[in-house]
């Protein structure tokens, strides 16, 4: 019972470490941990993911009673959960929409990930977003994964204020 207290101790710790009073109502929110996708195959969703994007295959907790992978790279992690059944994912039929829902990630070499798409045979579309008012260019490109999700990459850009 002691180790069990202790620990829930310093969950309440670790919880409290650097919390403030918020006037403002806002969520002290710090970044994005991981994404999860239900997936058709989670071993070939791996592969995805491993070989095409360079994530890193990470030990996923032994309690899950459920097959699935955690990937993890460029401080962000992927969460692959076997749907169990396909009316929960994507149709993977549908064309690459920009305005289709999506998550995006900030690239440092379009070219590269162009070569790297193309090596794996994975379609994609580019589109760059000019915004000469304030002097901004924003090149873009979207891919679906092999379950069918849509990813946008984006080289950083900076606003001009």
């Amino acid at each position: 019972m002691e180790k069990k207290e202790e620990a829930d101790n310093n969950r309440e710790e670790r919880n409290n470490e650097g919390k403030e009073e918020r006037e403002d109502g806002r969520v002290p929110q710090m970044a994005l941990n991981h994404i999860s996708r239900l997936c058709r195959n989670v071993k070939e969703s791996t592969d995805f993911y491993t070989k095409v994007l360079g994530l890193v295959l990470i030990k996923r907790p032994p309690t899950f009673e459920f097959d699935g992978a955690w990937l993890f790279n460029y401080g962000v992690g992927v969460h692959l959960i076997q749907a169990k059944n396909e009316d929960s994912l994507p149709k993977t039929d549908r064309r690459l929409d920009p305005m289709d829902n999506h998550v995006s990630f900030q690239c440092e070499d379009m070219k590269a990930l162009e070569q790297r798409l193309k090596q794996f045979n994975v379609e994609y579309t580019t589109r760059t977003m000019d915004d000469d008012e304030n002097g901004t260019r924003i090149d873009q490109l979207f891919f679906r994964d092999s379950d069918g999700y849509c990813y946008n990459f984006n080289l950083k850009f900076i606003f001009n204020n």
